[in-house]
């Protein structure tokens, strides 16, 4: 079975008819009627027929559909028809446009009239606007002959000029430039309503006088128009001139030429070379015929003179043969028998007697000639050599490749043809003549000139009065050509002066034209190789817009076909078009529609929806005109039960299927072709609508059938093979006998039921060698994101050949099929054509959105990008969001094309809300959802209240809080410390803690040493600023010690919880006394001091922990949760492999349910926006794997933040203070009050004068006793400064003692007199007396 997707095109369009297909066909949608039409504007199409690109450069599809369709459509003669008996092709029919269309052509190069219908659809729909002919106008020139017309002497002369204008123009003709009286001359005539010469030569004359150069004027009252320079030609066929050759001697081996030389004829002969009894010379390397018609053999053979030679010259216009007389040869030999087994020996000459020798060039001579070529002409460059055994011919160009898509060889590799030639092709080619004796070159450069070529060729101007417009005539060629303007066939410098004009070099610039500026302008570029003349005329109109087409017309078109609604119309101004569906809605132009200049709407794929009143609107400032087309659209016909490859016996009964669906509204048929003819029925075959049954079939039945579906608009075709055993052969098993392999390929791909989001695929199987097919496997390719690779699309059973496929929106597909059975995949089959899907919004949104700092003051936003199925259509972009948490802030937003962005200059580790929204032509995605992310890390600030604490001489306790300004999410803290004592140091000792612990124990290596501790937080950027602290100072520090210990301390113990305590620095101690001092109240002072330092329980909520041991499979476990008030950090373990992703979910007492996910290098995670006092839920999953998860953990976060200080009156060291400051007060007040006890008045005595009475026992020792009553001293004693008590010794009064006048009193009142001996003895006596150490004396000496 094989399918044909053809389309082919038979019937009308609609209801639109016309007598014949011309020029104006494709615009006004109008088609003849022949029977059996071709579609050549769906040739158009891409993918199937590209004229530039030429025939051997379309599709392998295409060509294998044509190749096949060849026969179908009866034109395989087109190749040898001629271009005028093809009339009843019609060049365009957009109603019929087809997806998939068959061209009806030879297999080898289209018929020349496919390039011409096509040129002039293009033509047609980029042209310029006519003039409709009931207006005014400038004649134009429709028809001329070629500039070099060459006409038969024996018919009578025609030199056509034909032109258009309103008024109808008048004509005459010019000679040699001078004016061809025409009614003097009685063979001359001019056709009626036409320019065009007759010169009849039935009453005699002779043609050659009437050669020359004409050229036709066309002029009415608005201007004139010329046609170019004809230059007309009589052919001519002289005879051979009358000659007797004589034979040509010549040395078997040796080269020869035989030389043709014809007589010169217009145009040139066809040489060709025949014996005398007119049989053709066989040509071959050895032997064959230069391009000037010479005879070249590169060595004689004896052979060679078995006939004689012949130059023949055939005549064009006189269709006659001219043979010159024959060359007979005599060849010399060196062995005169002609052994015919020794032609084909591979040592012929050597067998024969010849001699080998090195090759050479009979034509062109030497080693180098060059060639001039006209660009677009073909280049032919020969080599022809001698030489012994027969040289090959190899060419090449220097400098770089031959151009393949133009190039090719020609009479036995000796000749190389370049065609349409271009200045890219100019350059030095060289051709190689080698045998096995050695090896020759000859190099020719060629030169490509090029006679003038449009640019841009001016075009009829229109305009209203008043408006600007221009001409512009702009040609190339080598040399480069000179322009000449000229108006009315006169040139510009000798027209009258028009002030509105301006001749700007090959522009001509018009300003404020009036009805007086119309007129024809000529523009003549010519160079030494030729010349191009246009006619260009500038219309002044005051016109409202007019259609020019049927109104109300009907076009009919097939589903999902390419189709084109017509529109032509004219108005001056030149009017805007526009089109309209239903009368309403916006303009139709972008996306599935183009407006051509013209004014044809152009639907590049119909659709369901597209049917319906299209209404095209002319408007301009005159007013508006507009027209209707209805378009119809229609089902495609296809065959989906097509017939079946069999294999019968003869005289049994066949039947091949042939099921077809198709377009209620569309008449079908059904016929069926044998061997690509058509089937003749005969009495053993039963045709029906759906199968033809052939009874009793015989040998002749053997072959091809197909089925043909058609409507009037399409056509769908299916191909099987009958292969017919005779008598004997019976069927056997092969997959028996065979081996098993795997599966051939599948093949003919198709795609039908093309709809929005869905297509049927349908393929035919290849050959399961031996093993039943068991899946299929569907891949697809598209061309945007990432041409060239392959997906799997769907699986299906080996049971079945077709499939509906479900299509993303607006994805270019193309798929293909893969088999698999028992042993393996098939090849790949070949790509499927291509489906574009309609465009629509996005449904999802990109996914894995994130917000990460790179750097401590940006932000960089990312995501996957959304691949070509989820794209949905054309320019596909994100819409990128994002503002400050909790801020309330208006949303930032900007438009990014690739997967990232970065926001610049935000605050340091703050929360952002992220949404990245996808966006294409057709719309915006749905809502995104918000992301939160982080702007960058930078360094944390110092931890806070860094506290030392020594409770004992073996232990130091450190705690400290989280730093004030973490910037980031802190991963631990360092910890540095280092003993010393005095200026001597230990080793550094570092440590690191994980971000939740607070507190640390560090075991004394000693009692003496003192510890300098340096505390510093880290993020992931690094370690902040650092706080310094120093262990309390020991009570004998001043004392001399060891060396510190050189083994670091041991840790006692470190907790996670952070402590409420009272915030401390260094613990103050009261100074130390000197040595000579009695050190015990000191050091009472400093044990309380220490020993009331006291420390209240934590009041924050402690971490929770559920230790596990670790498994053997993977599994996370040691899931710890340190809470605060707002926050709690969370870490755990794993035993997964690296590059793995985590998920952390929480759930609060409301039941709200939020998941965090968490980087593989990420060692914490830190859930922020708790609430305090709230219960949560935690487990943390892995994210490739939701079913391995941690056990759930519940905690709860702390009711408020706790401050942690205690009440200073419960610290040991203000207790220790408020003693000292006490004992000092009590002190200083005793002091004060003996010193004013001495300031007052007391009695003195002598002791010589007054003797002690029997109430002084103590009298003789001098000692003095207090009362124990009221511990007032004895009467007639007085307590002296020093604390001892002195005995009265005198009663004299005050006046005993200021002997010479000299005494006085003090400040206070007490008499201060002259003491002599007595005195000084008295005193000495006293302080004898007081030796005993008392309370008051201690007293004083603290004084």
């Amino acid at each position: 079975m094989r399918r044909l997707a053809a389309r082919g095109a038979a019937g009308d369009v609609g209801e639109v008819a016309a007598p014949a297909a011309d020029s104006t066909d494709c615009a006004q949608g109008r088609s003849p009627r022949p029977p059996r039409l071709i579609d050549l504007c769906a040739i158009w199409d891409p993918g199937v027929f590209l004229p530039a690109a030429g025939w051997k450069r379309a599709s392998g599809t295409a060509r294998r559909r044509l190749n096949e369709a060849e026969a179908v459509s009866g034109l395989s003669s087109v190749r040898e028809a001629q271009v005028e008996r093809l009339e009843a092709a019609r060049p365009c029919r957009p109603g019929s446009r087809e997806r998939d269309p068959v061209l009806r052509m030879a297999r080898q190069q289209p018929p020349p009239w496919v390039h011409t219908a096509i040129l002039l659809c293009l033509l047609n729909l980029t042209g310029a606007i006519e003039i409709p002919m009931d207006l005014s106008q400038p004649p134009t020139i429709t028809k001329q002959s070629v500039k070099d017309h060459i006409v038969d002497p024996r018919d009578n002369i025609l030199i056509e000029c034909e032109a258009k204008g309103n008024p109808a123009p008048s004509f005459h003709w010019t000679r040699n430039s001078r004016f061809f009286n025409i009614a003097k001359d009685p063979r001359v005539s001019m056709r009626r309503r036409s320019g065009t010469l007759v010169i009849d030569f039935r009453s005699g004359g002779r043609p050659e006088e009437y050669e020359g150069e004409y050229q036709c004027f066309a002029r009415n009252k608005f201007g004139t128009a010329l046609s170019n320079r004809i230059r007309l030609q009589v052919s001519k066929s002289p005879l051979w001139p009358k000659e007797n050759l004589d034979p040509v001697v010549v040395q078997e081996g040796a080269p020869l030429m035989l030389q043709c030389n014809p007589p010169p004829g217009l145009p040139s002969p066809v040489i060709f070379w025949m014996s005398s009894s007119m049989e053709p010379i066989t040509q071959d390397k050895r032997v064959s015929q230069g391009h000037n018609g010479d005879l070249y053999f590169s060595n004689v053979m004896l052979q060679d003179m078995q006939t004689d030679y012949s130059c023949n010259a055939r005549f064009h216009f006189t269709h006659t043969i001219q043979q010159k007389n024959a060359f007979t040869l005599k060849v010399l030999t060196n062995n005169p028998y002609n052994d015919s087994s020794l032609r084909n020996h591979p040592d012929m000459y050597s067998a024969r007697g010849v001699a080998e020798r090195t090759p050479s060039f009979m034509y062109p001579q030497g080693t180098a000639s060059s060639q001039m070529v006209l660009r677009g002409m073909d280049l032919l460059l020969e080599c022809i050599a001698s030489g012994v055994p027969t040289p090959d011919i190899a060419w090449y160009k220097k400098g770089g490749d031959l151009p393949s898509d133009k190039a090719k060889f020609e009479n036995f590799n000796k000749a190389l043809r370049i065609t349409n030639v271009s200045e890219e092709d100019s350059g030095e080619y060289f051709c190689l003549a080698s045998n096995k004796m050695g090896s020759i070159r000859h190099t020719i450069s060629v030169r490509v000139k090029a006679a003038p070529y449009w640019l841009d060729e001016p075009k009829n101007l229109i305009l209203a009065p008043g408006e600007d417009g221009r001409l512009v005539c702009r040609a190339n060629g080598n040399p480069k050509p000179t322009v000449q303007w000229m108006v009315n066939g006169e040139p510009l410098q000798s027209a009258p002066p028009n002030p509105n004009r301006e001749v700007a070099g090959d522009t001509i610039i018009f300003r404020d034209t009036q009805i007086s500026s119309r007129a024809v302008y000529q523009c003549n570029t010519s160079n030494e190789h030729g010349y191009l003349l246009a006619n260009a005329f500038v219309s002044v109109l005051d016109v409202p817009p007019r259609m020019l087409s049927p109104r109300n017309q009907l076009i009919r078109v097939i589903l999902y076909n390419r189709t084109r609604l017509d529109c032509p119309f004219f108005g001056s101004p030149i009017p805007t078009l526009r089109w309209f569906k239903n009368g309403q809605g916006s303009n139709l132009d972008g996306g599935n529609y183009h407006v051509y200049e013209n004014g044809s709407l152009e639907i590049k794929m119909i659709r369901k929806e597209d049917q319906g009143i299209y209404t095209c609107v002319a408007t301009n400032i005159l007013g508006k005109a507009e027209n209707q087309v209805r378009l119809e659209v229609k089902d495609p016909t296809r065959i989906y039960r097509m017939p079946e490859d069999q294999v019968v016996k003869r005289g049994t009964t066949v039947q091949l299927e042939c099921r077809v669906k198709h377009d209620p509204s569309l008449k079908l048929a059904v016929s069926w072709l044998k061997d690509d003819e058509p089937l003749y029925i005969g009495n053993r075959m039963k045709k029906e609508d759906d199968s033809l049954t052939i009874f009793g079939v015989a040998e002749r039945d053997q072959g091809s059938y197909t089925c043909v579906a058609s409507t009037e608009l399409d056509q769908d075709l299916a191909k099987a093979s009958l292969t017919v055993l005779a008598d004997q052969a019976t069927p056997t098993n092969r997959l028996a006998a065979l081996p098993k392999g795997r599966p051939d390929r599948p093949r003919d791909l198709e795609l039908t039921d093309l709809a929005e989001r869905s297509v049927r695929l349908t393929w035919i199987p290849g050959d399961d060698n031996n093993s039943p097919i068991t899946d299929y496997v569907v891949q697809f390719e598209e061309d945007q994101f990432q041409p060239g690779v392959w997906h799997d699309h769907s699986k299906f059973p080996g049971s079945v050949n077709s499939a509906v496929l479900r299509l993303s929106p607006y994805v270019n597909y193309q798929f293909r099929v893969i088999a698999i059975n028992e042993v393996g995949s098939s090849h790949p089959s070949l790509p499927s054509e291509r489906y574009r899907t309609s465009g629509a919004p996005p449904e999802s949104n990109p996914a894995d959105v994130k917000g990460e700092g790179t750097r401590k003051n940006n932000m960089e936003i990312t995501w996957t990008p959304m691949n070509a199925t989820s794209a949905f259509g054309p320019n596909l972009r994100y819409i990128v969001k994002w503002r400050r948490r909790e801020t309330r802030e208006t949303w930032n937003n900007v438009t990014v094309w690739g997967s990232r962005y970065v926001v610049g200059q935000t605050p340091v580790y703050v929360p952002y809300e992220i949404r990245v929204q996808a966006e294409n032509d057709f719309g915006k995605g749905p809502e995104p959802d918000t992301v939160i992310g982080y702007s960058g890390e930078d360094l944390p600030s110092a931890p806070r209240r860094f506290r030392v604490r020594q409770p004992n001489l073996e232990t130091i306790n450190l705690e400290w809080d989280h730093p004030e300004h973490p910037n980031g999410i802190l991963i631990g803290y360092t910890l540095k410390y280092v003993a010393f004592n005095g200026t001597k140091l230990g080793k550094q000792i570092v440590e690191n803690f994980s971000p939740n612990q607070t507190k640390f124990t560090v075991q004394r290596a000693d009692p003496v040493s003192r510890y300098r501790f340096t505390l510093s937080a880290r993020t992931q950027v690094g370690s902040g600023e650092a706080v310094t602290e120093e262990s309390p100072a020991p009570p004998n520090e001043a004392t001399p010690t060891a060396a510190p210990p050189t083994s670091p301390p041991t840790t006692v113990g470190a907790t996670g919880a952070p402590a409420a305590t009272t915030e401390a620095t260094t613990v103050p101690t009261i100074p130390s006394v000197s040595p000579t001092t009695v050190a015990t109240t000191t050091v009472a002072t400093t044990t309380t001091t220490a020993a009331t330092t006291t420390e209240r329980p934590p009041t924050t909520t402690s971490g929770t922990k559920m230790p596990e041991s670790a498994p053997d499979r993977q599994s996370i476990w040691n899931v710890t949760v340190l809470p605060n008030s707002k926050w709690a950090n969370i870490t755990w373990k794993h035993n997964f492999g690296p590059g793995t992703d985590f998920v952390v979910e929480y759930t609060d007492s409301n039941h709200t349910r939020k998941t965090v996910p968490v980087k593989a290098q990420a060692q914490s995670v830190q859930l922020t926006d708790l609430y305090p006092g709230m219960t949560y839920t935690l487990r943390v999953y892995s994210r490739d794997n939701e079913g391995i998860s941690s056990t759930i953990i519940t905690f709860m976060t702390s009711t408020a933040y706790t401050n942690n200080q205690a009440d200073i009156a419960t610290q040991g060291w203000f207790i220790g203070l408020m003693c000292a400051i006490a004992l000092l007060v009590l002190i200083l007040l005793i002091v004060c009050f003996i010193k004013r006890s001495r300031g007052g008045k007391y009695p003195v005595r002598e002791k010589k004068d007054v003797p002690l009475g029997p109430e002084d026992p103590k009298e003789e020792d001098g000692s003095f006793d207090y009362s124990d009553e009221d511990n007032k001293p004895l009467q007639g004693s007085q307590t002296s400064l020093d604390g001892t008590i002195k005995q009265q010794e005198s009663d004299d009064s005050l006046v005993d003692y200021g002997e010479g006048g000299e005494g006085q009193f003090n400040e206070d009142g007490s008499f201060i007199g002259q003491y002599t001996v007595k005195k000084d003895k008295e005193e000495t006596e006293g302080n004898e007396s007081s030796e005993a150490t008392s309370p008051v004396n201690a007293i004083y000496s603290l004084a």
